[in-house]
């Protein structure tokens, strides 16, 4: 049986973000500006009209200087899941489905899902910092990378940097399932790095400085 976690609506979502933009005095452009997406989108957005996936929520709470536990619950996870005990969530009941997969310490770096996008669905077109690899578990998506269209079946991968602007559309009539990895830190509850400052050299007479 699957555990489905519950989601949040368009309205109160845009609600939420509205709000906080306000609060903070941003015009739609900044905001559109630090996320890589466009003014239309994000006033969709806030209106109710369409819903973020999840990478481009996490990116429009980054701008509001906001976590993005203050938008959407999703589950915690450990080093190791199990196939039917994990917990689906969505940004959206009509959108895809997530199930977490990569869990949180100290200076991780590496963030990761399965997707589960439904049929007809497409990503807005979005840019951020660091890359992103996706696999194709079941079914087949297209990717398109700043104009450059592929479709990946069953097996195919992609990796990629993520500065470029790149979106998703599953052309099928089935659900598409992929395992993306990447380094946006789309939990945003990693605890604090543990910071060494001080040089294997310093201090140390048994390792002697370079020239």
């Amino acid at each position: 049986m699957v555990k489905v976690s519950p989601t949040p609506t368009q309205s109160v979502l845009g609600a939420a973000l509205r709000k906080r933009r306000k609060s903070l005095a941003l015009p739609m452009q900044s905001v559109a500006d630090g996320t890589g997406l466009s003014v239309g989108f994000i006033s969709q957005v806030e209106r109710g009209l369409t819903t973020p996936s999840l990478s481009s929520l996490v990116a429009i709470a980054e701008v509001l200087q906001t976590p993005i536990s203050e938008f959407l619950s999703q589950p915690t996870a450990h080093g190791t899941t199990r196939q039917g005990d994990r917990v689906q969530y969505s940004v959206d009941t009509e959108g895809p489905r997530y199930e977490r997969l990569s869990s949180s310490f100290p200076g991780s770096k590496l963030y990761s899902v399965i997707m589960h996008e439904p049929p007809g669905h497409r990503a807005e077109p979005i840019s951020h910092r660091g890359e992103e690899m996706f696999f194709v578990l079941s079914g087949e998506v297209t990717v398109e990378i700043e104009g450059k269209v592929e479709i990946l079946k069953a097996g195919d991968s992609k990796h990629f940097d993520s500065t470029r602007v790149h979106s998703t559309w599953n052309h099928t009539t089935e659900t598409v399932s992929i395992l993306w990895a990447g380094t946006m830190d789309i939990f945003g509850d990693a605890p604090a790095p543990i910071h060494n400052s001080t040089s294997v050299n310093e201090d140390d007479p048994t390792h002697p400085a370079g020239d």
